[in-house]
């Protein structure tokens, strides 16, 4: 195991190199520049198409943009921003949470495009329903020879969308918050396979199973129905804790914006890298936040009920806002505000830290209950991360192998569970950036090769919108 995990290590730093750096942000301020600006001067109008105010119930697709919004949210708005951003923060020290801004923000128009996209060129799967998604975009928009391309985007979504980091984290927490409370021994294991696992982490991997068990089977209608009802409520329980700590300090805020700005030039708080390494740990961690660039996100945006692709490119577009500039920067300044970040940073003998880490900012801000309620938000999020991702794995499945086939993908998904719940956060995490990254490659260069079909279709759209052909419910 120690091999594995050693080579999964090596390939994802190799794969996050430089060049994957300028395709994925680099690629984004080109989509920005390319559209000078203009999807971001109708946020007013993305929000109307969110609250459904153009919907008509002729048009093709499964789910609302609303729908397709909360689905996506509920696997980016969740561990990625508990967790993967004190990820970033230990790994990369204040100065990433600055990268994770850049990167949000040029990934803005990265999901305008991608997802503008994933409507323009949907295809049919082997049932004859309509799916949208890089895999359709890639082959509907560039053509049957470029299918390879569609195979590998499908491969490595089947190991991207795996529920491992979740489950992870979730387990990470539930011992952390209830192990010293309920006073069972989170230390405790037995041997299976020959390897140690963990006792209490094995029976968390089990429960949830179950959980996500009885939503999943039932397909993206399902799931989207309950993240649609579960994202709201968490984020709004989240945002209120995270205000609450943040109003004790208030006056050190500016200090906590200050740090971030100067160790994002700096790179100081990396052990033995410098700003290229900042950089890098922030693009990872935003596009594990929110996953522009990566190709998740159009396929829940591809089967929205909308003849008008360019309306489901500007709800996508609201995604990074929300999840990366918003959320994360509020997990930040909780960590940064309470300073238990200080003694892990760049330190080698502590390894990675996650949510336990956010674990001892709540507690440390809110003494006595801080952890209960953050590990009431953690299941919330990481429950509704899982029954998202899920959906990923089944729709590549279904792209290459048809769609009968595709809900054998749930049977691995649950499985794998109790790997991420026993599995060290360090696999974890390498094991699916490593993944991501491959996915961005082909999302990527399909999108950019696609942005000038994506131009005129939004020149259309916004002089029809000026003369009025849109008529509000």
């Amino acid at each position: 195991m120690g091999y594995i995990e050693d080579a999964v290590s090596s390939f994802s730093g190799w794969i996050w190199g430089v060049p994957l750096l300028i395709l994925v942000m680099g690629g984004g301020l080109i989509f920005m520049l390319y559209s000078r600006f203009l999807p971001f001067k109708y946020l007013g109008h993305a929000i109307n198409v969110l609250r459904g105010k153009y919907d008509t119930h002729e048009e093709e697709g499964q789910i609302t943009h609303y729908e397709a919004l909360s689905t996506a949210l509920a696997a980016t708005v969740g561990m990625g921003n508990i967790s993967g951003v004190a990820v970033a923060i230990t790994m990369g020290g204040p100065g990433a949470i600055f990268w994770m801004w850049v990167s949000a923000f040029v990934g803005m128009a990265t999901k305008f495009f991608t997802c503008t996209l994933s409507v323009m060129y949907r295809g049919k799967d082997s049932e004859g329903e309509v799916r949208g998604g890089p895999m359709y975009v890639i082959t509907e928009g560039l053509g049957k020879k470029w299918k390879p391309m569609a195979v590998f985007f499908c491969v490595f979504t089947l190991i991207g969308a795996l529920p491992i980091f979740q489950a992870n984290q979730l387990t990470a927490a539930m011992n952390a918050v209830l192990g010293p409370t309920v006073g069972y021994n989170t230390e405790a294991t037995f041997s299976l396979f020959g390897a140690p696992v963990g006792i209490a982490s094995f029976i968390t991997g089990l429960i949830l199973m179950a959980l996500v068990s009885m939503v999943i089977f039932g397909g993206i209608k399902r799931i989207s129905s309950v993240a649609a009802k579960l994202v709201p409520s968490m984020v709004v329980l989240y945002f209120g804790l995270v205000i609450y700590i943040l109003l004790q300090n208030i006056g050190g805020i500016p200090d906590i914006f200050a740090s971030i700005f100067e160790e994002a030039f700096s790179g100081s708080a990396i052990l033995g890298g410098g700003i290229g390494a900042v950089i890098i740990v922030g693009a990872k961690r935003a596009a594990f936040s929110n996953e522009a660039g990566i190709g998740t996100a159009p396929m829940v945006h591809g089967d929205t009920k909308t003849e008008e692709p360019v309306r489901e490119g500007l709800v996508a577009m609201l995604g990074p806002a929300i999840d990366t500039l918003l959320v994360c920067t509020l997990t930040a300044l909780v960590i940064l505000g309470t300073g238990v970040h200080h003694e892990f940073i760049g330190a080698a003998d502590t390894g990675l830290l996650g949510v336990t880490l956010t674990l001892k900012a709540f507690n440390a801000a809110i003494p006595g209950v801080g952890g209960y309620l953050l590990g009431l938000c953690i299941l919330v999020f990481a429950v509704s991360s899982l029954l998202s991702y899920s959906y990923y794995g089944v729709k590549s499945v279904s792209y290459l192998f048809g769609a009968k086939k595709g809900e054998l993908y749930n049977y691995v998904y649950i499985g794998t569970i109790i790997l991420g719940a026993v599995a060290s956060l360090g696999f974890v995490v390498n094991l699916i950036d490593g993944s991501f990254a491959l996915m961005a490659i082909p999302t990527m260069v399909s999108a950019l090769i696609l942005a000038p079909k994506v131009m005129q279709a939004t020149k259309s759209y916004f002089a029809r919108h000026k003369a009025g052909e849109f008529k509000k419910n």
